[in-house]
Order: structure tokens, then C-alpha cells, then sequence
């Protein structure tokens, strides 16, 4: 079992070093042909290795930038850059003054100018400046309400566009006449431009008749003045951007892939879409694993099973813990006793829900770890506290802040 978990460290590390956006953002700027004078804003919770491998590149081309990122998430001073750190998931004031910032680049723009606009995920949270009328207290308790109720990525954006002024295509209005080049990292699902980050500089997709819907689903309540902004519709036609996706969750998985194939798993990618409650991912991913060690499907071992993509939680409880913790929970709970099984769950950013640790990596011997700990694996998911269970167990995954993010990937290694 040991090696197993040696060969899960092989290829989390792998993962994260083939998805570091370096290399990316260099091949795309180098695939542009910039016609003008270049500033630069970058966004996001991969914004700083971003803007740092784009100063690389362009060099003395680059005229000045703007770099806004989650608390931590900053590695030092960039040359011509002013670099700020804010809340995720939930904007604060230092949101609000960061994106202030940048509005007041963006309207410095004329028409000889380019602006090269860096986005990851997380950039819904950190890049913030509210309509008139709408207080960050509006964004914050609306963003919160939605996250406790389990809404995904897709709907938390379409409703937050609505209250903004630099989403859903309204920053690329700012920065007109200035051209627009966006490199992105995509965290969403099916790489929808007007979600990722809400789409700043993207024409919005949704429609008025999406945002009641969502708000309908989720019990919001609205003042009179946030059902104005919400029957309003967003900007459909955006023609001073061009976009270009570097990264995205397909990536993450053909990453794990090649790295268990090195070790010899026959790797297989079950899905790169897997949107359901954590804890029923959890479940539902150890009940392949556990069919796959008693022979009962078409999985070989060795074999490494890859799912992909950004499950929800649903709070019901006080505890601690994020959407990839707790699916290893779930699944450690399913796996209980088996041997040759191992499951990991890792969010790529290295920072899974408001704690220090990216994800879990549990085996046959972790729920009796967990249980021999003195806490109920059923109680503490009943109270959305995985972390302090996986961290009984000893079986938390650490990484720090990893400079990418483009969704999670879970894997099960069997032999």
C-alpha cells in the first residue's frame, strides 16, 4: 500500500508541474501579434505566475500592469506591475479597491493601445466593483447564499454578473477602444468564456430568463433594486476582445493519465464533467474501485480510474472542509477494509475550500484510522467537517498555492 501512495505522490506532482501556466502564457503571446502599446491586467488565483511569465516574455514591450490574486497567492514583487491580494471565494473591500484599479487603467486606453488580459480561476471573486445602488455586503451575502446551497460555478456567475460592473462583457466596454487579448485558465465546466471569471470581456450568454430561474431555484430574496438589475440584460456583442484558452480541466486528466501511465496503471478518463454532490461522487467513485478489486467490471489492475471536473457542496452542517475533502471522505467510508485501492481527490489551485489543504487521499485502513481517532465518518459528513477527519486519519493532501487552477481531478490507482 505504501508504494501506492508513493506512486499518488508521483502523480500529483506530475499533474501540478504539467499544468503550471508558465509555458502556456509564452506559447500564446508568441502566437499574437501585438500592434500596440501593452498593459497588462491579470486576475485570478494563477494571476501572479501568469503576469510573472508574461513580464518574461515581453519584456521592456510591456508598459505597465496590474496583478490581483487571492491572499497568498502573491510570490513577491513583479517589475511595472502593482499586485494586490483579495478574498476568495467571497470579494472584500480589497476586492473592490483592486478592481478599481483596474477600471481606472482600463479607461486610461486609447485606441493605439493593447490590453492583455489574464484570467483564472477564482477571478469571479477577485475582480469586483458592484453596479450603483449594489454594496459589497449585496455581493457577499448573495455569493454566500448560493455557495451554501450547493449552486455550481455556472449559476453563482450568472447571478453575480447581474450586479456587476466589470462582468459579463462590461470590462471590455470599459477598455474600449483599446484592443483586448485574454489568456485564460479555464475552472469552468465546458469552457464557457461568459463564466469563466463571469466573462469580463466575453459577451454574456444568459439570459434574464436564466438569472430568475437560478434565483427562483435557490430561494434568493432580492431587494426591489437587485430584481431591477436582475430583469436587466447583459452585453451580446463584445468586438475589441479576442480570447485563448491555455488551460483547462481535459488538460488536468491527460496529465494524470500520462503520469500513471509511466508507473504502469492502464489509465482510463471517466469523465471530465462530474458536477454532482461531493460526498455522491465520493460514494459513487468507490463503488467503481471497489467492483474494479473484486474483478466486477472491465477495469483491469493495475489500472488508474481519472474523473475530472468541480463537484458542490451542500451545507448542511458547521464543519470544515471543501468539495474534494469530502468526496475522499465519502470514499473512504465506501473503500473501508479493501486492499490495493487508493483514491485521491485534489483541487489544482492547492487551496480546497476555506482551508490549508488541497484535497484527501485515502485508503482501505483510513475510515478505521478515522473511526480508532474517536470521530463517526457519518456524523462528520453529516456536519460537512471532513477536514478535521481526514486529518485524524493523517491523510490531508498539502501542497500550498500551486500558481494554477483549472478545476479538480480525482483518481483511483488499483492492483
Amino acid at each position: 500500500m505504501q508504494d501506492m501512495h508513493k506512486d499518488a505522490n508521483f502523480i500529483i506532482k506530475s499533474i501540478l508541474a504539467d499544468n503550471a501556466p508558465e509555458s502556456a502564457v509564452k506559447s500564446a503571446l508568441a502566437a499574437y501579434n501585438f500592434k500596440g502599446n501593452i498593459h497588462m491586467i491579470a486576475i485570478g488565483k494563477a494571476a501572479w505566475t501568469m503576469a510573472s511569465a508574461a513580464h518574461d516574455f515581453l519584456g521592456e514591450m510591456l508598459a505597465r500592469g496590474i496583478v490581483v490574486t487571492k491572499y497568498g497567492h502573491s510570490m513577491g514583487p513583479l517589475p511595472k506591475c502593482r499586485i494586490y491580494e483579495a478574498a476568495h471565494p467571497i470579494s472584500d473591500q480589497n476586492t473592490i479597491n483592486a478592481t478599481h484599479e483596474c477600471i481606472k487603467l482600463a479607461e486610461s486606453l486609447a485606441e493605439n493601445d493593447e490590453l492583455l488580459f489574464l484570467v483564472s480561476g477564482g477571478g469571479s471573486a477577485l475582480f469586483e466593483h458592484p453596479l450603483d445602488g449594489i454594496s459589497l455586503e449585496d455581493i457577499q451575502s448573495i455569493t454566500g447564499r448560493l455557495l451554501a446551497a450547493g449552486a455550481d460555478i455556472v449559476e453563482i456567475n450568472t447571478i453575480r454578473k447581474r450586479f456587476s460592473a466589470v462582468k459579463a462583457g462590461r470590462f471590455a466596454q470599459i477598455a474600449a477602444p483599446a484592443n483586448i487579448f485574454a489568456v485564460i485558465l479555464s475552472d469552468v465546466l465546458g469552457d464557457r468564456l461568459d463564466s469563466i471569471a463571469s466573462g469580463p470581456t466575453a459577451q454574456d450568454a444568459s439570459t434574464v430568463q436564466d438569472a430568475v430561474k437560478i434565483a427562483e431555484k435557490y430561494g434568493l430574496r432580492l431587494t426591489p433594486l437587485q430584481q431591477k438589475y436582475l430583469s436587466q440584460e447583459t452585453p451580446k456583442a463584445i468586438n475589441n476582445a479576442k480570447h485563448t484558452i491555455i488551460g483547462s480541466v481535459r488538460t488536468l486528466c491527460q496529465s494524470a493519465a500520462s503520469a500513471a501511465a509511466q508507473l504502469g496503471y492502464a489509465p482510463t478518463i471517466l469523465t471530465t464533467a462530474l458536477s454532482c454532490e461531493a460526498a455522491h461522487a465520493g460514494s459513487f467513485l468507490a463503488a467503481i474501485a471497489a467492483d474494479t478489486a473484486a474483478r466486477r467490471n472491465s477495469f483491469k489492475p493495475p489500472c488508474a480510474i481519472i474523473a475530472g471536473g468541480e463537484t458542490v457542496v451542500t451545507l448542511k452542517g458547521r464543519g470544515m472542509g471543501g468539495r474534494n475533502q469530502e468526496m475522499a471522505l465519502a470514499a473512504a467510508k465506501a473503500i473501508a477494509g479493501l486492499e490495493n485501492i487508493l483514491f485521491f481527490s485534489l483541487g489544482s489551485d492547492g487551496t480546497d475550500g476555506p482551508t490549508d489543504a488541497a484535497g484527501g487521499m485515502v485508503d482501505g485502513h483510513t475510515a478505521a484510522k478515522i473511526k480508532a481517532s474517536g470521530i463517526d465518518i457519518d456524523k462528520a459528513l453529516a456536519n460537512n467537517d471532513s477536514y478535521n477527519a481526514l486529518k485524524a486519519a493523517g491523510v490531508l493532501i498539502h501542497t500550498g498555492p500551486t500558481g494554477t487552477n483549472v478545476n479538480d481531478v480525482a483518481v483511483i490507482l488499483c492492483r
